[in-house]
């Protein structure tokens, strides 16, 4: 099976930014303040604000530069609106670290009860579990984080690559 589209001879692509639609409102002082503590304490995420317009926008830096979450708030007043497990995804390397965000998250549950939390589930798909929550605090969006459990000692080093199977049963990519 060929590979279709373009070969990125530098690099793959990757996801760099997740954007959302808030009321203005939401955006105000008070707002952008609650979820910078909250999002800094429970994901380790990085309120940048010379990016903040004041009942505008706020933009997050999620662990890398080229990620982050951009809020936006349009002239029209409209929040964006989805079903409860619409979501964003993030993975962690050790079940410890989903453990312990699922811990920062309860905490502030305990106090606000506008956390949201669906607790710790695992999909073991056989050679892979996949261990998850989902937290949603003062967004349209929960963020979901994954902890891939390789039964296979040996795991795909590159979990992205394409991956083709020929007649002669050998793989190629």
């Amino acid at each position: 099976m060929p590979i279709i589209g373009p070969e990125f001879a530098t690099r793959k692509p990757r996801f760099n930014h997740v954007a959302m639609s808030l009321t203005p409102e939401m955006l105000d002082e008070e707002h952008r303040k609650l979820r910078a503590d909250f999002f800094g304490d429970v994901f380790g995420f990085f309120d940048i604000p010379m990016m903040t317009i004041d009942r505008k926008r706020q933009v997050f830096q999620v662990h890398n530069i080229e990620q982050f979450v951009f809020l936006i708030a349009d002239d029209g007043g409209q929040a964006m609106q989805c079903p409860r497990l619409d979501h964003f995804g993030l993975s962690v390397g050790a079940e410890s670290e989903l453990d312990e965000i699922l811990a920062r998250a309860e905490k502030w549950k305990a106090n606000d009860d506008r956390v949201e939390i669906v607790d710790k589930h695992v999909d073991d798909h056989g050679m892979l579990a996949i261990t998850s929550i989902y937290v949603r605090y003062l967004l349209p969006m929960m963020c979901e984080i994954q902890w891939w459990d390789y039964h296979d000692p040996s795991p795909v080093a590159d979990p992205g690559a394409i991956t083709t199977t020929t007649g002669s049963g050998k793989g190629s990519a």
